[in-house]
C-alpha cells in the first residue's frame, strides 16, 4: 500500500456524494449527505495526500442496533486491500462498543458479500430477508 493516512472522521458532504458515485453507489442528496454523516457513529477515511480513496461509516441507535454502510473506494485504488482495511477498522470499533446482543447489519452488493463474509458476516435467509424503503425522488 502506498503512504495511506486513516482518518476516524466522516469526509464531507462533496467528498462523499462524488466518492459513491465514482464507486458506483446510489446517488444520495446534498442535504441527506449534510445531516446524515455528521450523525455517523463511526466513520473511516483513507486518504493519499488529503485526496480520498476509501470510506466506511457506522450508523445507528448506539445501543442495540447498529449498521455498516458506505464502503466505498474510487475504481483506480481497488484491488489494493483498502476495503479490507476499511473494514478492519469498522470490526475494531464494533468489538469495543456493541453491548452483549447487540445487532450489526449491512446490504451487501455482489461481490462485496465475499469480502464481508471475512468479517463474520453471514446471510439472513432464510430465517429473514432484508427489507427496504427510499423516499422518493
Amino acid at each position: 500500500m502506498d503512504q495511506i493516512n486513516i482518518e476516524h472522521t466522516p469526509p464531507s458532504a462533496a467528498e462523499y456524494l462524488a466518492l459513491r458515485k465514482s464507486a458506483g453507489l446510489s446517488a444520495m442528496s446534498q442535504e441527506g449527505a449534510e445531516i446524515g454523516l455528521p450523525n455517523s457513529l463511526f466513520a473511516v477515511c483513507l486518504r493519499e495526500e488529503n485526496e480520498i480513496v476509501g470510506m466506511g461509516r457506522v450508523i445507528g441507535d448506539g445501543g442495540c442496533f447498529f449498521q455498516v454502510v458506505d464502503i466505498a473506494v474510487r475504481p483506480d485504488q481497488q484491488g489494493r486491500g483498502y476495503g479490507k482495511l476499511i473494514m478492519s477498522e469498522i470490526m475494531n470499533y464494533l468489538r469495543e462498543h456493541v453491548p452483549a446482543r447487540g445487532l450489526v447489519s449491512l446490504l451487501a452488493d455482489v461481490p462485496a458479500d465475499r469480502l464481508y463474509a471475512q468479517f463474520g458476516f453471514a446471510y439472513t435467509s432464510p430465517k429473514s430477508e432484508g427489507m427496504w424503503w427510499r423516499q422518493g425522488e
